[in-house]
Order: C-alpha cells, then structure tokens, then sequence
C-alpha cells in the first residue's frame, strides 16, 4: 500500500466559485510520504476539480494556463481536473492521416500537442487530467506506468480484470478465451493515456470509458492500433457503470499511485 493517503477529503472550499469550479482537497490527514517514493516534485496535497461536462478547448486551455502557472510557480501545487467531452475527437503528434475519421463522421477533429495517435472523448467516458510538477530527473515511463496502475484499480474495483500490453500504453482487457464456435473478441482498450511534459510538468492524461457509446470510434484506427478494440466498464461488468459511480475511486486511486511508491511491473491486475 501507498505510504500516502488514498482517500479524497470532502472538505469543499468556500467562497465565489461556481459550481462548476468547486474543488475538493486530497486528503492529508495520513503520513507524509517520504520524497523518495512517489512521482511528483512537492508533498503538498493535490487539488481535485470536478467540472462536469467541459468543452475540450476550454478544457485545453486551462490546463495549459494551469501547467504554465505550476512550471512559473505562481501555482503552488498540484491539480487534478476530472471532467466529461462532448463527442470530440483528438489528434496527439503520431496521428498519421490513415488513423483518421472516414465516411460521414461529423465529429470534430482536434490536433493536439500531446504524445501518441488519435482518440475519441465523449459522453459517459471519464477524463482526468493531473497538473503535476514531477520528480527529477524526469521519468516520464514511471509516470505513466503510475497512471495505468491507479486505472487498473478502478477496474479491478468494479470487477472488470485488466492487463498492460506490451508496446502499447493504455489498459486492456485480454482477448476473449478460444471458443471452436466463435473468434471472440481481441484484445481490447478500456482507457487510453496521452501526455506532455512541458518545463518539469506534466498535462494532458487518462480517459477511462464507463458507459460511453463507442460507435464514434469505428470512423477512426484508435490510438493507431488497428488489430484491437475498444469497451467500457459497463460492457465489460454486464451492468451500467456511470461517471458520478467511478468518480471517486478514480480520483482517490490517481492520488495515490502519483504519491506511493513504484508501481509492480506485472501485466495483469
């Protein structure tokens, strides 16, 4: 277990902000954690955003005004921006113009300054983006590996088992067991993870898919992988699984792989 705190206090700070800009506090009631484990720069409690159903340029440009004030110091602490799209497709720097919509799609394509290829936000799926100052040297690897770790446990949570594929970042979940009257399902994407690091932070994040509807993503290749799918955590389950019923446990989970100590290196969880 994480020598840090997982659980997200629900002290709500007071004051003019709206609704939409309420922020939670992570929990610090627990024992500081040692600066050698953990993969962000300060000790200092994270702040959990919630916002709802965001645009994804206005969600853009705050968390890059956010990473600028965080790189600049005028923001002393880390945030976390948990939030929904609506349908949007987002292009990383890899997209080749093979990954990208065909037929009669209406969605629209946005490129973005992120790493990797293109994929789809939209309702009904889960988007977090952690602001975060991290340790040096820089270890952008463990990082992400953190992440998938803390979505692994969502999963897990939930009762959906999920493993890390080799050569591709993300969480899956296996291929489905050999059957003589049926090729079953391959392996299949269940949250996708697209960073930058820019000035010693990182933006951009994890999208977790809990009863989206996934048909937007047969007009794209996702995530530039064409032998794999996509589902869900209410697809996988075989029972409704929302947004409000993941929240917290994927907000809980993200603070205490980014504070606890190197996440195991196995594949399956």
């Amino acid at each position: 277990m994480p020598d840090s705190p997982s659980a997200v206090d629900t002290r709500i700070t007071t004051g003019t902000r709206t609704p939409a800009d309420t922020r939670i506090a992570a929990d610090t009631s627990g024992p500081r954690r040692s600066r050698r484990h953990g993969a962000r720069r300060s000790t200092a409690p994270i702040e959990v955003r919630r916002l709802g159903r965001v645009g994804y340029r206005e969600a853009f440009d705050l968390q890059h005004r956010l990473a600028g004030e965080r790189a600049d110091g005028t923001l002393d602490h880390d945030v976390l921006l948990l939030l929904e799209h609506p349908a949007v497709f987002t292009a990383g720097r890899r997209t080749e113009d093979s990954d990208r919509p065909t037929g009669s799609c209406d969605v629209e394509v946005i490129d973005v300054d992120r790493g990797g290829k293109i994929t789809w936000h939209g309702p009904g799926q889960l988007v977090a983006y952690p602001i975060v100052a991290l340790t040096e040297p820089l270890d952008v690897v463990d990082y992400v590996r953190r992440l998938e770790e803390a979505l692994m446990g969502v999963c897990r949570g939930f009762g959906v088992p999920t493993l890390r594929v080799e050569g591709r970042s993300g969480v899956w979940v296996d291929a489905d067991a050999p059957d003589p009257l049926s090729p079953g399902r391959p392996q299949r994407k269940i949250a996708a993870i697209g960073i930058r690091v820019a000035r010693g932070v990182a933006l951009h994040g994890i999208a977790l898919n809990c009863d989206a509807d996934l048909r937007d993503f047969e007009a794209i290749v996702p995530c530039g992988i064409p032998d794999a799918g996509v589902t869900s955590l209410t697809i996988e389950s075989g029972r409704a699984i929302t947004i409000p019923d993941v929240i917290d446990a994927a907000a809980a989970a993200i603070v205490a792989a980014l504070d606890g100590p190197q996440p195991r290196l196995g594949s399956e969880q």
